[in-house]
């Protein structure tokens, strides 16, 4: 009967369990920002998303759902401080939010879809999280906002996550994350928050 190498019978269970190897450009990134695989909570993944933080136009669907349309192997990361301050965090505070990296690894380049986990906090003070950070200027910039998301939750569409940022090739991306899923990834959106209604899926 032929054997096998230890290591190699490693190696193979272990890209069984992964399904695939990042590549060398995607592990060169992850190096130089800091960035380790991570597991998103079920909380966060089954969520609805935005992709605009001061005038969200529209509701996207689950994260999952949009995780497993990108064509390219993908991964979770977070940046080791901030799982760091995650697990440290006060458990009984209802005001927390943190950033998850999810990388698409295509043989053209790397893009990063920065989203901010907010499956954590309490909805109901998803405002009073921005004034620690925009102070008095939170209520005009996001007051809007805030009113759409509330009448949304309440038709059940609730929302647990922000795509803040799209990087790819290294350059952050200059339009709306919100135009790069609508125009670019072609990615249809579940709610209209400036007609207040959901949206018919084809």
């Amino acid at each position: 009967m032929r054997t096998f190498p230890v290591y190699f019978l490693i190696f193979f269970l272990s890209s069984l369990a992964q399904g695939w190897a990042a590549s060398e450009q995607a592990i060169t990134q992850r190096g130089a920002n800091a960035l380790e695989e991570y597991s998103p909570p079920e909380s966060f993944l089954n969520g609805n998303f935005i992709a605009d933080e001061v005038e969200p136009a529209f509701i996207f669907g689950k994260i999952k759902d949009f995780a497993k349309s990108r064509s390219c192997p993908a991964s979770w990361l977070i940046e080791q401080s901030e799982k760091q301050r995650l697990q440290t965090r006060d458990a009984q505070s209802s005001q927390f939010e943190y950033t998850l990296y999810f990388e698409e690894d295509c043989p053209e380049k790397i893009t990063y879809y920065i989203f901010v986990d907010r499956s954590l906090a309490n909805h109901a003070q998803w405002l009073e999280w921005r004034k620690q950070f925009h102070k008095s200027k939170a209520e005009s910039q996001y007051a809007t906002a805030k009113a759409g998301l509330d009448k949304a939750a309440l038709d059940g569409f609730p929302v647990d996550a922000e795509l803040r940022f799209v990087e790819a090739g290294g350059n952050l991306e200059l339009r709306k994350p919100e135009d790069t899923l609508i125009n670019v990834l072609r990615v249809k959106p579940v709610y209209d928050l400036k007609q207040g209604k959901a949206l018919e899926q084809h």
